[in-house]
């Protein structure tokens, strides 16, 4: 696994910088020429290196040998973080697209499923091999699956064993429910010890806070979508009740003091620095923390449980993907490539050559041997998990309410309730301002409740 350098450009500027349309985007950023022009040629624009480090080199030893099995060429474009989503959709509305795609999942590739960018996998991929990529339910839009899982980024907390033991805790079982997450806040305070790093001034934390939190009042992420089509409403306490729980962890203070003037990284640093005991995590930076502290001192922990959702008490599983752009005048070869990067050989070099773990369910994860990391791979991506309800956020909702509202209750401006009270006045304004996305949200509700 890696470093993620460039993924601290977060979510909501991919989105930001991709509007809800393409239409007055302009071309002239546009990267290379239309792919699929050639029954002997492929253009795949894909994004990964900037967290997956040597994910390149698989790549290409991965073109190298289809080429030479098929003799089928693909050309490929490492794209730029922030021009993952805007790139591919200008050059969709130019119908200069590449025929492959890399894609994040939910909302970052599903807009451009909206828009007609993108190809649905049914037909083109075996049944098999959509479900086993793991690209999750939220690759799916109106029965049909538009991308395969490619690499696993779980989310999840971490703690500092050591830090555990010295407050006198039971550093073999973490809290797993909110009174036992309190109590252990006191022992570890009580020792002089910061209980939870963490770093909101770019408001990327309260995304992560949201995805573990918000989850535990919801029995499926199809419950996220109704609150913003109204079916659900914020202002409820249950769907606010996540924000309350910040607050009485700031007032008690359970976290670093600085929180509202350093950003989600050098949050996460001060656990690498032994700063904290807990901190939230995703998947990829694990590695980094235990060549830093060592397997020995690192635990992990599903966030503990306070809410009644079926959600609640259960890990995160999420992954990248690819997809196959509509306008491929080659679908079928792409198709034919997405499958060969799936094949047992690469999948088995995706983990040997990168240290990544894959996404496929059909990946035999026994050949991990470090334990922190095989427990991601049984307990986050093979375990009895759960989609990651922020990837179904619309636009306006990160911006205005999600990062402001946590960076307010730290601040002290905002209490749990309202908080709630300012989501649920967000999810309106971005109902009245996009008729059609509620329409399409409607429509993708029934998927999520599969």
């Amino acid at each position: 696994m890696r470093h993620i350098q460039d993924h601290r450009i977060s979510r909501r500027d991919f989105l930001r910088l991709s509007g809800t349309g393409l239409a007055a985007a302009g071309l002239g950023s546009l990267v290379g020429a239309c792919g699929g022009g050639s029954q002997q040629e492929l253009e795949m624009w894909w994004w990964g290196e900037q967290e997956a480090k040597g994910l390149k080199g698989w790549l290409e030893q991965s073109i190298s040998m289809y080429r030479k099995k098929n003799g089928v060429n693909v050309t490929t474009n490492l794209q730029d973080t922030g021009d993952v989503i805007p790139g591919f959709q200008r050059a969709s509305a130019a119908n200069r697209a590449p025929d492959i795609q890399f894609f994040w999942n939910g909302i970052y590739h599903m807009e451009s499923v909206w828009q007609g960018y993108v190809e649905p996998l049914n037909g083109l991929v075996p049944a098999e091999l959509r479900k086993s990529s793991n690209a999750t339910v939220l690759s799916v839009y109106n029965g049909k699956q538009y991308r395969l899982g490619w690499y696993a980024v779980p989310l999840m907390w971490m703690y500092n064993k050591e830090m555990f033991d010295k407050a006198g805790l039971n550093a073999d079982a973490p809290p797993k429910t909110w009174d036992s997450m309190l109590d252990a806040c006191d022992s570890l305070k009580s020792k002089g010890i910061t209980p939870i790093t963490g770093g909101l001034k770019d408001g990327y934390w309260g995304e992560w806070w949201m995805g573990h939190g918000l989850g535990q009042n919801l029995d499926a992420p199809a419950d996220a979508a109704r609150l913003f089509t109204g079916d659900l409403s914020w202002t409820e306490p249950r769907y606010y009740d996540h924000w309350s729980r910040l607050e009485q962890m700031w007032k008690s203070n359970y976290i670093n003091e600085n929180m509202n003037s350093i950003d989600l990284y050098p949050g996460i640093d001060l656990f690498n620095t032994e700063k904290g005991a807990m901190t939230q995590v995703v998947g990829p930076l694990v590695p980094q923390t235990l060549s830093t502290l060592g397997t020995e001192k690192v635990g992990l922990m599903v966030f503990p449980v306070f809410g009644e959702g079926k959600m609640a008490g259960r890990p995160i599983a999420d992954a990248q993907g690819l997809g196959i752009s509509s306008q491929s005048a080659n679908k079928e070869g792409a198709a034919k490539f997405l499958e060969f990067l799936h094949t047992d050989e690469r999948v088995q070099a995706l983990w040997k050559q990168v240290h990544q773990l894959p996404a496929d369910s059909t990946w035999d994860g026994s050949v991990v041997s470090d334990p922190v990391i095989k427990e991601i791979w049984q307990r986050w991506m093979h375990g009895d998990n759960v989609a990651y309800i922020s990837n179904l956020i619309p636009t306006l909702f990160w911006n205005d309410a999600m990062f402001v509202n946590s960076q307010k209750i730290v601040s002290g401006d905002f209490t749990g309730e309202q908080a709630g009270e300012k989501a649920e006045s967000i999810a309106e304004k971005w109902r009245k301002e996009n008729p059609d996305f509620v329409k399409r949200y409607n429509k993708w509700i029934n998927d999520l409740t599969l």
